[in-house]
């Protein structure tokens, strides 16, 4: 078939001219990307190209409300590009934030949990902004800031950043919040929008029903942007915008804090480039940390740093760009024939929140490099304190713990559970490859976690599965996993499946690799976490922010993770799931 009648076939399936509501612009896209990817020829971009001007146009002139009902959950706002998350819809979000500090000054648990006084306050301290590389990111972000300067609000202006850039900039610049406009690591249909309240942490439960109880009000009201208000806008031009580089406000924090954390950026930086015999090789996956890896790390591309999917590209070149097994195989292969010595490689998400290692020998999830951060600051650092990591997390953190005498912070999964223990938790992780550590930013960063782990390597002399060897050796080894899958089920009719698992409590038996196995205790704080009498455990939850129900594994020997694994998904049949 030839090029042009394949691109004629996907418009007649996907495209229904002037009508951006009944056309599928993401399906068309993602047929195309397929075929790019598979042919390499540049003709098939155009096509992708313009139907990606299909979807800007649907961005601006969408006056409608979402498809799906607006909610804020653990870390935010998400949705589909044109049809969840457009230029309205985000301008209603941020009207609804404008009206939120209004109301501040008269109740006092939202003045402690946003960290401001009155709304004069928060207009003047402002809101660092920006965006990750998703389409229409510039095109959403003039919306924000035509509703925050309209009602007097100081922006200050980062554009294409990072997550945790921007939460380092809220820290240093004072400023009242910030506002992110990503999903995150999800597919490239997805929009989102993050914000952060003065502590620079994800918002508490507090504020993000605010938020979506104020958002959809205005949804519902006569709320507008005229289309000619967003697609003339100069961010810059506006008075109360200023532009700032928020990586500069990154690095000052960490400088400012090397006697909290022990992280020393401008020594690591140097024995970096005096290492002969190191080599660095990060995949951004097209995001936005793939503009501030060779700044970071002060390098440049060439024998011993690689930067891997470092090109803009907001089709992340059809993958869903998160931090996986699957994704890092690049990075893991790369680094698996070259002859350094010492070899640190990682996957970054597109928002820079979150980030998975590999050495080329081994794999580094989370679940082992947080214990290892904490354990490289309690051993190498000298420093003293306790870990915070969620329930869903490997316990073998848990284990270095009662053996340096500190506590454990054990929250339900998302990175604001963490807020209690912020400021006396050394570190702070969450098994989907999030991590921060004391005297840095409340919001999971994948660049810090990038510093520990060269810090490791050259402090240590070993590469990092070499230093979780040497820890597991004196330990204990845990072997944990997860996964996930897609239901049609939502909201309490899921709540209602899951619940008939509440049959396997305490005291009954599991059979887990044909043996029974008894559950010694059970956690129900989020979801429903089935810890054995071997010391291995389970959990299934549902996740916040997809339609998907997810399980966590693990065990103390290789195979038992797999048995537990096959055990998860016997339970999810048994009551429907699958």
């Amino acid at each position: 078939m030839s090029h042009n009648k394949d691109v004629e076939q996907f418009k007649a399936k996907y495209i229904i001219e002037d009508d951006h509501a009944a056309s599928d612009y993401f399906s068309m896209i993602k047929e195309l990307v397929k075929i790019r990817n598979e042919t390499s020829e540049v003709s098939w971009q155009t096509e992708i190209d313009t139907v990606y001007a299909m979807v800007r146009k649907e961005l601006v002139e969408n006056h409608g409300k979402p498809l799906s009902p607006l909610k804020f959950g653990t870390s935010g706002w998400r949705g589909i590009l044109g049809k969840d998350v457009f230029a309205r819809s985000i301008g209603c979000v941020t009207a609804a934030i404008v009206e939120m500090y209004r109301l501040v000054e008269s109740d006092p648990v939202m003045t402690s949990s946003l960290g401001v006084q009155d709304f004069d306050e928060a207009k003047k301290r402002g809101c660092v902004l920006g965006y990750d590389n998703r389409f229409g990111g510039e095109l959403l972000a003039r919306a924000v800031v035509k509703v925050l300067t309209d009602n007097g609000f100081t922006v200050y202006y980062s554009g294409e950043s990072t997550t945790g850039a921007l939460s380092a900039a809220v820290l240093e610049l004072h400023a009242a919040f910030s506002i992110n406009l990503t999903p995150s690591h999800n597919p490239l249909e997805y929009g989102g929008y993050k914000f952060n309240a003065a502590d620079a942490g994800p918002a508490a439960a507090e504020v993000t029903e605010t938020i979506t109880r104020l958002a959809r009000e205005i949804v519902d009201s006569d709320f507008d942007i005229e289309s000619s208000a967003i697609t003339g806008l100069e961010i810059l031009s506006l008075s109360g915008v200023t532009e700032i580089r928020a990586l500069d406000y990154w690095k000052t924090l960490v400088r400012k804090n090397v006697d909290v954390h022990g992280i020393d950026y401008d020594q690591i930086v140097k024995d970096c480039a005096d290492a002969t015999d190191l080599i660095v090789a990060i995949d951004s996956v097209h995001g936005a940390s793939r503009n501030d890896i060779c700044e970071l790390l002060e390098v440049e591309k060439g024998t011993s740093y690689f930067g891997l999917r470092d090109t803009p590209d907001v089709t992340f070149g059809g993958i869903a760009p998160e931090p996986s097994s699957v994704n890092i195989k690049a990075i893991h292969e790369l680094l698996a024939g070259r002859s350094e010595k010492y070899r640190v490689g990682a996957i970054i998400d597109p928002d820079g929140d979150r980030i998975r290692f590999t050495d080329g020998r081994e794999e580094i999830s989370m679940n082992q490099f947080g214990a290892m951060a904490y354990h490289f600051l309690v051993v190498h650092k000298k420093k003293k304190g306790m870990v915070a990591k969620t329930v869903a997390t490997s316990n073998m953190a848990n284990q270095l713990a009662e053996s340096f005498g500190e506590k454990v912070f054990e929250p339900r999964v998302g990175f604001k559970e963490f807020k209690p223990v912020m400021g006396k938790a050394l570190v702070f992780f969450e098994e989907s490859d999030g991590i921060s550590i004391i005297g840095h930013t409340p919001e999971k960063d994948a660049y810090i976690g990038l510093l520990l782990a060269l810090d490791m390597v050259l402090t240590t002399g070993k590469n990092l599965s070499e230093y979780k060897d040497e820890i597991e050796a004196e330990f204990g080894a845990f072997y944990a996993d997860r996964d996930g899958i897609e239901v049609s089920y939502r909201g309490e009719e899921l709540l209602e499946r899951l619940k008939e698992l509440e049959k396997y409590g305490r005291g009954s038996s599991l059979i887990v690799g044909g043996e029974p196995k008894e559950i010694v205790e059970v956690i129900t704080i989020d979801g429903r976490k089935m810890i054995l009498d071997d010391g291995s455990w389970l959990m299934i939850r549902p996740s916040g922010t997809e339609p998907k129900v997810r399980f966590y594994v693990e065990s103390r020997t290789p195979d038992g993770t797999q048995d537990l694994v096959e055990t998860a998904q016997r339970l999810l049949r048994e009551i429907q799931l699958v």
